[in-house]
């Protein structure tokens, strides 16, 4: 009987839209990001890990989310959650070259 109990509060959860949010990680090496583009989900999570020997500071100012995560050294990763549909500018403050695109979709 448990069981049964248990299988449908999962089926349950699965329909409901109450699935987990997506989480991604996006990695900073060679003072570039690993994707130009990210394509995730309103609520879904980035993990910025810093894979140079050297700080990068990443931030948005776009009107879909704004942030700025500070500097941070090599081996230390910095989460953002996207709880907003719309497109979402992110650079690094210490090498401007460095850009990249997420799009949150509903």
């Amino acid at each position: 009987m448990r069981t049964k109990s248990l299988l449908a509060l999962g089926a349950l959860l699965s329909f409901s839209g109450l699935a987990q949010a997506g989480e991604h990680v996006v990695a900073q090496k060679n003072k570039a990001f690993s994707a130009s583009t990210l394509r995730i989900k309103a609520g879904d999570s980035v993990s910025f890990r810093n894979d140079d020997p050297f700080f990068h500071n990443i931030f948005s100012l776009s009107d879909a989310q704004t942030f700025d995560l500070g500097s941070f050294p090599q081996g230390q990763v910095r989460k953002v959650v996207f709880n907003k549909a719309g497109k979402v500018e992110i650079e690094c403050a210490i090498h401007p070259e460095m850009r990249m695109v997420i799009e949150v979709m509903k």
